[in-house]
């Protein structure tokens, strides 16, 4: 006796057609990942300006924090006040009193 072949299960047509789909958002999905990620990587690698080489506090003062913006930097010292220097000459801009 001959064994009976067997036969290639086929999902029906509409089972093929979801996973497709799926498949294809997969793609979509894990594309739009990188895509964002990459996104982010490019602005906030550029975002930062290179920081002061010195930055000359008064006597007496401690920096505890320090920002930055696209002409300015600001420290903040221990006495309860914000520095703000100029990016370009270094020099202090203005002082603000923490109340």
């Amino acid at each position: 006796m001959d064994a009976p072949e067997t036969a290639e299960y086929q999902p029906p047509r509409s089972l093929r057609i979801l996973q497709a789909m799926v498949t294809l958002l997969m793609v979509v999905m894990m594309a739009g990942i990188i895509a964002i990620a990459s996104l982010l990587w490019l602005r906030y690698s550029k975002a930062q300006a290179p920081l002061p080489e010195l930055i000359t506090l008064p006597d007496g003062t401690q920096a505890t924090a320090y920002t930055q913006g696209s002409d300015w930097y600001a420290v903040v010292t221990n006495d309860d006040q914000i520095l703000i220097f100029d990016r370009a000459t270094g020099r202090l801009r203005q002082t603000i009193l923490i109340e």
